[in-house]
Parts: C-alpha cells; sequence; structure tokens
C-alpha cells in the first residue's frame, strides 16, 4: 500500500514529462549484478578484440553505447551521440608517430527540469577504449595476446551505463543537466577527453563538475574506493566521504591528488573534478586482466554511490564552483 502511494504521488508530479504507468516504474529501477555482467561480457569479449582505435572491435563498442543510450532515452548533441576525433596512435620510446586513426566519443545527455539550473552540466565518464593485442603501453612486452581491460576500463563502462538507464527513468529528480560520456583513445594519452574539452557541446562556464570513473572493478575486502581531486569544488571532501560511508565502502578521499586518467582534460581547464577507482594491481595493462577478477559486487555497490553522489550535485541547492587544488 505505502508503495502505491508513492507511485501515486510520483504520477501526480510528473504528469506531463511521461505517462503515469511509466512512472509507476520509476521506484523500482535498479542498477543491478546481471546487466553489470551483460556489459561487461560484451566488452572484454573476443570479438572487440581488446578495443583498438580504429580497429573493427573499437567500432563494434562505439556503436553498443550509442545504442545504449539511444535505449535509455538520452539526448544527444546536434542530433547525434558520436563525437569523432582523429587519434595519433603511441608508438615505442624514440619512435615518431605518424599513424592517425579515427576514433569517437560516445556522447549523451539528460536534461535538468529548473528553468535556471538546467543550463548547468555535470559530466560523468568512462574510457571504453583499451590496448588490442597489447603495443607500447603493454606491461607484456612482445604479447600478441589480447589485452581484454576488464577492470581498465569496461568496469567504468558498465557502471557507467548502469547509472545512466537509472538517472534516465529518475529524470524527474533533476535540477542540473548530465552529459555521459565514453571516451575514445583514453591509453593513448587521454586524447578523447582532451578533445572533448576542446569541443565542449556547451558553454565551459556551464559545465560544474566532471566524476570519472577508471577502473572501478576490483573493491576489495576492506571495500577501499580511491579518489582524487575531491576538494576541487565545494564541500567535496565530505560528500564523498559521507555518502561513501552510507553505502558501507571505505571511501580513501583526497582534496588534490587529481591523478592521470580523462578528468585531468578537464581540471586543466578550471573544472572541477573528482577521479574514482578502486586500487592497481598486478594485471594492469596485460591479457590477464580478464572478467573472472572483476568484483560485480563491488561494482554495483560503487555505481549506486556514484549514482547518490550525481542526485546530490545537480541538486539546485548545493553550490558549485572550481576550487584549485594546484
Amino acid at each position: 500500500m505505502r508503495r502505491l502511494f508513492i507511485n501515486t504521488i510520483v504520477c501526480a508530479v510528473y504528469s506531463c514529462f511521461m505517462g503515469c504507468t511509466v512512472a509507476a516504474q520509476i521506484s523500482d529501477t535498479r542498477i543491478t549484478e546481471d546487466e553489470i555482467e551483460q556489459h561487461l561480457t560484451f566488452l572484454t569479449s573476443s570479438k572487440t578484440k581488446g578495443r583498438y582505435p580504429g580497429t573493427a572491435g573499437n567500432r563494434r563498442v562505439v556503436k553498443y553505447i550509442r545504442s545504449e543510450f539511444e535505449q535509455y532515452g538520452l539526448k544527444s548533441f546536434n542530433g547525434d551521440y558520436l563525437q569523432k576525433f582523429n587519434a595519433k596512435l603511441r608508438t615505442a620510446d624514440g619512435e615518431e608517430s605518424s599513424k592517425e586513426v579515427k576514433t569517437w566519443n560516445v556522447v549523451g545527455y539528460i536534461e535538468g527540469n529548473d528553468n535556471h539550473y538546467k543550463k548547468e552540466y555535470i559530466v560523468i565518464g568512462a574510457h571504453y577504449d583499451h590496448l588490442g593485442y597489447g603495443g607500447p603501453s603493454s606491461k607484456k612486452p612482445g604479447s600478441e595476446e589480447i589485452h581484454p581491460g576488464a577492470d581498465d576500463n569496461a568496469s567504468g563502462v558498465s557502471a557507467l551505463l548502469e547509472i545512466a538507464e537509472k538517472m534516465a527513468r529518475n529524470r524527474y529528480m533533476l535540477d542540473r543537466s548530465v552529459i555521459f560520456v565514453s571516451f575514445g583513445a583514453e591509453e593513448q594519452g587521454l586524447l578523447g577527453s582532451k578533445y572533448f574539452v576542446e569541443h565542449l557541446p556547451v558553454d565551459k562556464e556551464k559545465v560544474k563538475l566532471m566524476i570519472n570513473m577508471d577502473m572501478i572493478g576490483r573493491l576489495n575486502t576492506e571495500k577501499q574506493i580511491y579518489m582524487g581531486g575531491a576538494g576541487t569544488f565545494p564541500g567535496g571532501v565530505k560528500l564523498m566521504k559521507e555518502l561513501g560511508i552510507q553505502m558501507g565502502l571505505n571511501p580513501v578521499v583526497h582534496a588534490g591528488e587529481v591523478g592521470g586518467s580523462d578528468h585531468v582534460s578537464f581540471y586543466k581547464e578550471g573544472i572541477s573534478v573528482v577521479g574514482l577507482h578502486t586500487g592497481g594491481h598486478s594485471e594492469y595493462h596485460r591479457p590477464e586482466d580478464t572478467m573472472d577478477l572483476i568484483n560485480i559486487g563491488g561494482e554495483r555497490t560503487i555505481a549506486e554511490y556514484i549514482y547518490k553522489v550525481l542526485i546530490r550535485v545537480v541538486n539546485e541547492n548545493y553550490e558549485l564552483t572550481f576550487i584549485n587544488q594546484d
């Protein structure tokens, strides 16, 4: 009876945006281990061949993410979820690179509901590319094995998709708007995020915070989730700690120590950031970074945690200004 009452209220409030039948389903939307596993299975499959830029496997992943964004009902900028750019591929130390390939960022957004604050944006991202069969960034030199990159960064992408789906169903809760980006060519030098920041689909001054997930699939027994940059926005350190503890996590929060993943591209442009990961491991950039080592239950908890962070910062009452940590 209580659940029916809540759904009835939601229908009344949200009827101008969605039908009552859909609104009644909102409270049932959950981030699930099964769906995280489905995303991980696809992203690390032999068909994607390590998601190396310029390959058929990479393009297959781009189509998959685009299809998911479309299915969730995310909006696109300029009528297309794909932001094309050219990536210059890394070579061994001392060698000059001349090869460029075409690749993409996949971008969608959910518009906020407040007439004023919907013109402000939170960006949440995770890179989808990896090392293919190895190459100069592999920690197993000379390897010709597929590097599936389950933790790096199929874990981040699968969480991004689940968060996007849940937030799309609960879009009535948003004051600010949220942009979801899966970056290409991160392993080639943060190229996708650099391109995105240089070609933002909205005014840079309106981008208030960037949240990045890179390697969040190995939650340990101490339940430690590490993050840097939380001091770049007001109350960030306190927020990340408190919500993490509420989720049963052990958040290790740094005000600075921004890190080395895609959120750095935003921080360099004066945009507040926080980057999350579950720590390094011996399988990093090796063929052994496989799906069977992912803590799927732990990743689900982290995704729910990040969702709660988003719900808090999209609220018009949460002040968002840039605080330099250099």
